[in-house]
């Protein structure tokens, strides 16, 4: 173990000790020693005990933790420090700004594990209610969180999107091929992107001699047919490089996920694609009906194909309203007639406005008293801004026993309510189905926000029986939200068929927390495409008017 270990061991200590609110007085010691260590001429390995402790700066306590890390190659308290820490707090120790004291209120105060949910907190301006976590600082968690993470090679749809379209453009302007198409994971709209694919029409070596002046291409691997890059040292890059090969037959065969590709083969083994053929002609030829890349993940959708079972998917345009956004009464950035004004340049009929609850405190949940005066606003401004209007809605805290966090007499102040769990997320599958299906069961509660609390690559959301929830939203006239911000996108696509088939409406909302998040729907819309969602299915599709018969109906309908 050379003098650099040894030192980054007691560093990581020193940093741990902060975090964990230990002897402030040791903590220190700890960082001083890693930086006399790093500062040697020699190396400690292979010395006697005792010339260890003749240098400067090492003590009797610190001489003995080297000697253990010498001849065990640990130190003890360290590993007992590392064993009480999730590994998404030790994590954000690698973030570019982040201290061990700013990370111990992150993780002690906020509840806060990991930097997906550090990330989603930012964007939800939770940090800003934190003595030393002033906005500034919280744009440069992101900014810093955003680098750390284009290292780890996994990114979402949304991250990619933009250099998916720029990367296609610049290989195009590299090989002089017009004809360059994206295919595989994000052509199928997948939820995450490890890798972006290319069909390109050239031969691998003119291709391969191509990139050899672009030093952002770092090569990789080569395989028949196949060039394998990194690309500015961020996503991996394949192109599929064809000469004389139907370009069609390529994105079909390189599009459709495993599943697919194998149905499809066993019941079309003699197809081929003729020659200029596209893929439009290819399943009319196969007596299919055309399925969409984002569908081509299963053998499931060959039947339907079949049967002629797709409609029309969701698209962006279809989506009436902004429900589920959060203005500055709790933790958003914008006022309520920001939010108003926004919803109409850009074509909205109707807002749902939904704070934050009483029990959201970290997010300026709101009280009895606040609730009264935003309502008495939202009145103002519907006289204001009529015929657009504003619905009265809140995000209510599921509580740990599965009630809301407002009485009924409150609850039936709101045009319609949002039940999600925030908290307490460390639960198992009995104890989440208890809270969820209680909170279901509410009469107010009308639809069902973010149903497992995932965020995409950091958090994997509290186990249920989707299938259980889906039955009980339905026996309760409860609408299941697909809330569509990139990191969540919950619920799942493939779990809104069965939601269908039990009569039960999604709701695509964007769960904004600024105007510009209204753009979230079109991530949402995505996931609910993967899911066969059309406009008929989804809530926020409904016309002003559909939609206020569709609240008065049920209000009705549950007596309330």
């Amino acid at each position: 173990m050379d003098n650099y270990q040894i030192a980054d061991n007691f560093s990581l200590l020193s940093k741990l000790m902060d975090v964990h609110k230990e002897n402030s007085f040791k903590s220190k010691s700890y960082s001083i020693a890693a930086r006399n260590i790093d500062k040697l001429q020699v190396q400690l390995e292979g010395l006697a005990h005792e010339k260890i402790f003749s240098f400067p700066g090492i003590g009797e306590a610190i001489g003995k933790k080297i000697i253990e890390m010498l001849e065990t190659g640990k130190i003890k308290v360290l590993e007992e420090l590392i064993q009480k820490t999730p590994a998404g707090v030790l994590e954000m120790l690698q973030i570019k700004g982040l201290g061990p004291k700013k990370i111990s209120v992150i993780w002690n105060d906020m509840g806060i594990e990991n930097m997906g949910e550090l990330l989603y907190a930012c964007h939800e301006n939770r940090l800003l209610t934190y003595t030393g976590f002033g906005e500034k600082t919280q744009n440069n968690i992101i900014e810093a969180i955003g680098f750390y993470q284009q290292k780890q090679g996994h990114y979402l749809y949304a991250q990619v999107e933009e250099l998916a379209g720029q990367l296609q453009k610049h290989l195009v302007k590299i090989s002089g091929v017009k004809n360059i198409f994206i295919t595989g994971a994000f052509n199928r709209q997948e939820e995450t992107i490890d890798e972006l694919e290319y069909i390109i029409s050239s031969s691998a070596d003119t291709i391969k001699q191509k990139l050899r002046a672009h030093p952002e291409f770092l090569f990789n691997l080569e395989l028949p047919g196949e060039l394998l890059y990194k690309y500015d040292d961020r996503i991996k890059v394949r192109l599929f490089c064809i000469n004389d090969e139907n370009p069609a037959e390529k994105l079909f065969f390189t599009t459709g996920a495993t599943p697919f590709l194998e149905a499809f083969k066993k019941e079309h083994s003699i197809m081929i694609f003729e020659k200029n053929e596209d893929e439009l002609s290819f399943f009319h030829r196969a007596k299919l009906q055309f399925i969409p890349a984002c569908l081509r993940e299963n053998d499931l959708i060959l039947q339907k194909a079949k049967n002629g079972g797709i409609k029309k998917l969701i698209e962006p345009k279809d989506i009436k309203g902004i429900i589920h956004s959060h203005s500055n009464w709790s933790d958003g950035v914008n006022t309520l007639e920001e939010l108003a004004k926004g919803c109409i340049d850009k074509g909205f009929e109707y807002l749902v406005i939904s704070d934050h609850s009483k029990a959201a405190f970290y997010a300026n949940g709101l009280s009895e008293e606040k609730i009264i005066e935003q309502h008495e606003l939202i009145a103002t401004l519907n006289k204001k801004y009529a015929p657009f209007k504003i619905f009265k809605s809140i995000e209510s805290d599921i509580l740990n026993d599965g009630n809301l966090d407002y009485g009924n007499d409150l609850l039936s102040a709101f045009d319609l309510v949002i039940a999600s769990v925030h908290s307490n997320l460390k639960m198992n599958e009995e104890k989440a189905m208890m809270r969820l299906l209680k909170a279901i069961e509410n009469p107010y509660t009308t639809i069902l926000g973010h149903m497992t609390g995932r965020l995409l690559l950091s958090r994997k959301g509290f186990p249920v029986d989707h299938l259980k929830l889906i039955d009980a939203c339905a026996a309760n006239d409860v609408v299941i939200e697909l809330n569509a911000h990139p990191r969540r996108l919950d619920m799942r696509w493939q779990w809104i068929q069965h939601a269908f088939e039990k009569g039960v409406l999604i709701s695509i909302d964007p769960d904004a927390h600024s105007i510009p998040e209204f753009e979230n729907i079109k991530y949402g819309v995505l996931a609910a495409q993967k899911g066969m969602v059309s406009k008929e299915n989804n809530l926020s599709s409904f016309t002003l008017e559909k939609f206020e018969k569709f609240l008065s109906d049920r209000k009705t309908k549950k007596g309330i």
